[in-house]
This record gives C-alpha cells, structure tokens and sequence, in this order.
C-alpha cells in the first residue's frame, strides 16, 4: 500500500506543473452581428498588437462587404509618430457560417486564416472588441478616434474578463 501511495505521489509531483497548461475557455462570440452595420471605419483605441503594429499611431480598420460574402479589409497606420510613414496592409475576411456572423477568418496572407472574433459590441455599433481563443492578441475598437476615459476603463475590465493580461495592452496614439 506504502508503494502505491508512493507511486502515486510520484505521479502527481509529475503532473502537477503541466495544470497550468490547460487551454483557457475559448472566447464567447457575441450572439449576432449585423455585418452591414459592421462595415466602415474603426478606430483602432487600444490592442495587444501584433508585430506588425507594435510601433502603429492612428491606426484604423476598414470594412467594406464584397458581392461574394467575402469582407475587404484595410488596415492603415502611422508608424512611430503622428505624421510617421503611412503603412497600409489589406486582408480577407471570411464569416465563418453557424456563428451569427461573429467568427471570422482574416486572411492577411494565403492560405492563413486567423481567428477573429466579435467577443463585444456596443448596441449602437459605436464601440468593439475583437478577440482570440490564444488571447495572444486582442483590440478595442471604436467609430471615433477617442472614446471617454470611464468607457474606456470599462472596456479594458470586459478584455481581463475574458483572460487578457490587460498589462499588455497599448493604447493606439489617435488624433
């Protein structure tokens, strides 16, 4: 009996580091967005960025809905400074059916289709966060260059509710 408690002790002093290793909850999609009030303009206000928009100023996110269903997406910024060289890049968004048009595929490069998810919308469209399963990034976005401090705030506690490290968070320089 001693033996089987000892190996039993092994066993778990062996699993025990891989618990926090679990995946985290995947992220809830809002129920349903409507993708013609989607479309247009939105100001990028704070994200954990990618590499690509670590340095970003005035960043803004464009959609406009193709006739195949598909989304165009342009992404411009400043890079560095509020007049820095202006980047554009372009993508493809993809609704993924079943999802209340809340998942998206967004395809930069091809055949690479990253997640992209509507965790939060404003019932007016004014505001959003778009988010990922891997919670390695994540965006808040807005129809306006600047958003109030106190909603501001409150959109940082819904990205740690979903389980952001919010300490990674950089607000986008906007004019």
């Amino acid at each position: 009996m001693r033996r089987l408690a000892g190996i039993l002790t092994v066993i778990m002093l062996a699993v025990q580091p891989l618990a926090g290793c679990a995946a985290p909850a995947p992220i809830v999609p809002v129920p349903h967005v409507d993708v013609a009030r989607f479309m247009g303009d939105w100001y990028v206000i704070a994200a954990i960025p990618t590499r690509f928009e670590r340095h970003a100023y005035r960043a803004v996110e464009s959609y406009s809905l193709r006739p195949d269903g598909r989304v165009k997406t342009t992404f411009r910024y400043r890079v560095d400074a509020m007049d820095g060289e202006l980047k554009t890049m372009h993508a493809t968004g993809f609704i993924r059916e079943n999802t209340g048009n809340a998942v998206w595929g967004m395809q930069f490069i091809w055949p690479i289709k990253a997640e992209y998810i509507v965790a939060w919308l404003d019932p007016d469209y004014r505001s959003v966060i778009v988010a990922r399963s891997k919670r390695d990034y994540v965006w808040i976005m807005a129809r306006t260059p600047t958003i109030p401090r106190q909603e501001y705030d409150r959109l940082v506690e819904r990205v740690a509710a979903m389980g952001y490290d919010t300490r990674k968070l950089r607000q986008v320089p906007q004019r």
